[in-house]
């Protein structure tokens, strides 16, 4: 049993705590950090709970107040304290909890008032369970005694059914009937959101329920233990995987996002071995783009590098590390990857139903597996064994185009052409913004063009949102990273059609007073529809956008905004100077509309599935 670090002032009344607090009690203990959310009347008792735990620091007693409520709550947050912030729309608020998880491996949290509040949170969350992000999700419900009465907002199952909408995109989703319920059922939902496969969890709680007085700020569980996972390695199946790398001639690493905890050994021993690596379009982020090693990306905006390793007819080995082998990670599903040659590692069982035809499958902790190969893998043939030059650690190079990664019409990476090339624009990011930027790309083709042409020496900057893509989603991550990485630089590579969805958002980094730089492609154009149907012998229908200044928009709100349409508006901008202030910036870069961005593999599936229709 622990103490709860938070005394409360409830109705004028020193020391009255309710289930509100409690509920920010473990969230403390856990140091989540933040809520993310818009206040609404039900979910006032939470926040409620976050007020008074900012006006009495933590290391008040209950019996102590402080005489300090005119102090911004931003002044007053101490090193283990929660705090709120305010989106503009609550799919938002789940975005910045979303971007703010991948940053800090930390729960991310966030809530909404009843009704459409909470359906509102439902495409955040429903990306972070395609993407399997840990966050927790509050809603409340009207109070019990009015159930089925059909109230404002009503979300019961009788009415509006929340519980039931959330249903299908978390890992745990529970109504709280009862205040003795509430630490029960908080504790078995963190329990889920870091299971794996990792995702949501949602608790619905009746206002009147979280505003339930307690006498006592005993919380009952220790909840660290639940962020602990198990190391085990099935010894069979190792065995198996250890005599199939010993005997392969010729072995690929096929890298997901899942083999970031591992990263340093899977490299080590590419290297030790001289394996080749590539990399599904979420596990790029993970291996330095200029690598000797690296061939580049399999599956959506991949590099033809890539392509050709996998297929090499010389290549006996497959070693797919962390991957759900989704459709963009698989090149729409590429029998060429999935076949015999395929040994399948993973820590989600689940996605062992996507590799029925590998030779070998391998459950386990992907970091405490290759820790294992490490060490039994270092005597080697010496005809295996090759000296790895890596080179310079910066992205400060004359030549931006590696060695071993083909890129498709490199030339127009240093195009000086106008309209600009988006070749160029990646080019120019990637060299000019120091190693430690965070890159959040947004879905559309700001995804092909980060993906194939953002080439980056330094590793775990870049993030994607794949599994669901949702536009807009990079507009919040991008507020929840900056909270997760202070000081550190943060750009948001979006559209102008994510843009017009979630653009307000900006408000909330101009509020928390963080310079992100936001990159808006603007082409006039919802780019992936005009483009796909183009390359889909669709009918070019509904993809045109009015032209919109999204500089001045941005000014209006209270940001830094600048328009860029030739190289040398480009080279004009220190983007440097831009992370070391207070205000974030929106830069809207007009890019050439006819620029097709590499985006055929999507165009392919569309192409299979139309055709069976």
């Amino acid at each position: 049993m622990t103490k709860s670090a938070i005394s409360v002032e409830s109705s004028g009344s020193i020391g009255q705590y309710t289930y509100a607090d409690l509920i920010l009690s473990y969230l403390i203990e856990i140091d989540a950090g933040y809520i993310f959310g818009v206040p609404g009347g039900a979910i006032e008792p939470l926040y409620n709970a976050i007020a008074r735990q900012m006006r009495s620091p933590l290391e008040d007693s209950a019996h102590q107040k402080k005489k300090n409520s005119m102090i911004p709550l931003r002044q007053r947050r101490t090193s283990r304290s929660i705090q709120a912030v305010i989106a503009r729309h609550e799919s938002g608020a789940a975005f910045m909890a979303d971007g703010y998880a991948r940053e800090t491996g930390k729960i991310g949290v966030c809530c909404a008032t009843t009704g459409p509040g909470a359906t509102n949170l439902i495409t955040g969350v429903a990306s972070a369970y395609a993407d399997r992000i840990p966050m927790l999700v509050i809603t409340p419900q009207t109070a019990l005694p009015n159930f089925g009465k059909l109230g404002l907002q009503e979300s019961s199952s009788d009415a509006v059914d929340i519980v039931g909408m959330f249903e299908h995109c978390t890992r745990y989703n529970s109504l709280v009937s009862h205040p003795e319920q509430v630490e029960g059922k908080l504790n078995m939902a963190l329990l889920h959101a870091f299971r794996r496969p990792r995702g949501p969890v949602h608790l619905s709680i009746p206002m009147d329920i979280m505003n339930t007085p307690l006498e006592t700020d005993i919380t009952a569980y220790q909840l660290a233990h639940l962020f602990r996972q198990p190391k085990a390695i099935d010894e069979s199946s190792y065995d198996a995987l250890l005599s199939a790398i010993k005997a392969a001639r010729n072995p690929v690493f096929f890298l997901g996002a899942g083999s970031r905890h591992a990263i340093d050994i899977i490299v080590s021993l590419a290297e030790h071995n001289h394996i080749p690596m590539i990399t599904t379009p979420a596990g790029k982020s993970w291996v330095n783009a200029y690598h000797p090693l690296y061939r580049g990306v399999f599956g959506f905006a991949g590099h033809a590098s890539a392509f050709d390793t996998l297929m090499d007819n010389d290549v006996d080995l497959v070693i797919a590390v962390g991957t759900s082998l989704s459709e963009l990670s698989t090149a729409s599903w590429d029998r060429r990857l999935l076949n015999h040659k395929l040994v399948h590692i993973t820590g989600t069982l689940e996605d062992f139903s996507r590799s029925p035809m590998a030779c070998l499958h391998v459950l386990s902790d992907v970091r405490a597996l290759f820790a294992n190969l490490q060490k039994d893998l270092l005597i080697t043939s010496p005809k295996r064994m090759r000296h790895i030059e890596v080179g310079d650690n910066s992205n400060n190079q004359k030549n931006y185009m590696p060695e071993t990664v083909e890129l498709r019409d490199p030339a127009q990476c240093d195009s000086d052409a106008v309209p600009l090339k988006p070749q160029r624009v990646m080019r120019e990011l990637a060299q000019r913004l120091p190693k430690n930027t965070r890159y959040i790309i947004d879905a559309g083709n700001a995804w092909a063009w980060a993906t194939h042409y953002l080439l980056l020496r330094s590793t775990g900057m870049q993030r994607i949102g794949f599994g669901f893509g949702a536009m807009g989603w990079a507009i919040g991550a991008a507020v929840g990273t900056a909270l997760g990485c202070p000081g550190e630089p943060v750009v948001c590579i979006t559209g102008d059609g994510s843009w017009l969805m979630s653009g307000q958002e900006l408000t909330t980094a101009i509020q928390e007073r963080l310079p992100v730089i936001f990159i808006v492609l603007n082409d006039q154009a919802l780019g992936m529809v005009k483009h796909g149907q183009r390359l889909g012998g669709a009918e070019p229908i509904g993809y045109e956008l009015p032209p919109v200044d999204f500089a001045a928009m941005a000014r209006a709100m209270g940001a830094v905004g600048y328009t860029v349409k030739t190289p040398e508006d480009f080279a004009q901008l220190d983007l440097n100077a831009r992370y070391q202030t207070t205000v974030p910036c929106v830069l809207d870069i007009y890019i050439d509309p006819e620029e097709v961005p590499p985006m055929g593999v999507r165009v392919k599936t569309l192409r299979r599935n139309n055709s069976l229709a």
